[in-house]
């Protein structure tokens, strides 16, 4: 394992947002944080990249009140444990990774929301059939291969530089000098509230999570999403932020083209971290989503309430 320092749950965590739903499973032999509660259609949340659990801080209380919601920390993310096998960190292997934990946790998600990287997970799991949801939400989602990670000199050489924990820990010293974390947030093109920011600099102070980042980054090949796009058989809703500058707006226009069903909301006053910027806006977007007739997880019950009509 990482020799990496990493989150620990009962100093990190003792504030964690969401803490009364937060539990810890073994499965596919990792141990995984999870939280996990409500009750109604089953909603899968996966967050992106670098993030954990904290993302849906606002958002997962809010779906709670229609859904049941499992929200995981991705490997080696956030107070989940990072694979020995740094294979295990590629898109495929987390894929297995996210396998192996919901059917621990015997979740069939009925509507699956990511952000980011996350999305691009669901997009795998959803073509691969180890998710069947009537639905998928991706919120600024990474689900094409950028610029630079085609070639195939990004090869085992770099990759081995990248995830090296030398290199994390280069990386969580720079995010800590005086601006670095601020550059780092600056980037996403979000303006976060104070407890937001907090968060985000508590998980960037420790060099396994930044490590994890690194070696997710460093075997993320999205090429077979490319591929496979036509095959996604849920309806699809992108959503996008036009202050977005890590994934651009554009990204969605070349998803919609290679997949033609896909719809597309996007949001005039965000950056990349949307869903934290506008918890109920987006939690409103996901609502309407449900209930389109192609989805059909609920139905109007002549008050303005949501009937669950599966």
């Amino acid at each position: 394992m990482t020799a990496l320092r990493a989150l620990s749950w009962d100093h990190d965590g003792a504030d964690w947002p969401n803490r009364t739903a937060s539990r810890f499973v073994e499965a596919g032999g990792l141990r995984w944080h999870v939280q996990r509660t409500g009750s109604g259609p089953p909603i899968l949340l996966l967050h992106g990249t670098g993030a954990s659990t904290h993302s849906f801080r606002d958002l997962l209380p809010l779906l709670a009140t229609h859904h049941e919601v499992l929200a995981p920390d991705l490997p080696g993310h956030g107070f989940s444990s990072r694979p020995e096998d740094p294979e295990a960190m590629s898109l495929p292997g987390m894929a297995q990774a996210l396998s192996a934990m919901l059917a621990q946790q015997n979740f069939k998600p009925a509507l699956a929301v990511g952000h980011s990287a996350g999305a691009a997970l669901l997009l795998r799991l959803a073509i691969d059939g180890v998710i069947t949801p009537r639905g998928i939400v991706s919120l600024n989602g990474a689900v094409l291969p950028q610029p630079g990670f085609r070639h195939p000199l990004f090869s085992a050489f770099v990759r081995g530089i990248v995830s090296s924990d030398t290199v994390a820990r280069w990386f969580a010293g720079r995010i800590a000098e005086p601006g670095g974390f601020e550059r780092l947030m600056g980037a996403t093109g979000s303006d976060l509230d104070a407890r937001g920011a907090a968060l985000y600099r508590r998980l960037s102070s420790a060099p396994a999570q930044v490590g994890a980042a690194l070696a997710m980054m460093a075997r993320w090949d999205l090429r077979p999403i490319e591929r496979d796009m036509a095959k996604l058989a849920p309806p699809l809703l992108l959503v996008t932020a036009a202050r977005d500058r890590m994934i651009l707006p554009g990204e969605s226009v070349k998803v919609r083209a290679r997949l033609p069903s896909a719809d597309i909301e996007q949001l005039i006053d965000a950056g990349h971290l949307a869903h934290e910027e506008h918890p109920a806006r987006i939690a409103a977007l996901i609502a309407a989503f449900a209930r389109r007739p192609e989805v059909g997880l609920f139905q109007d019950d002549g008050r303005h309430g949501m009937v669950d009509s599966r």
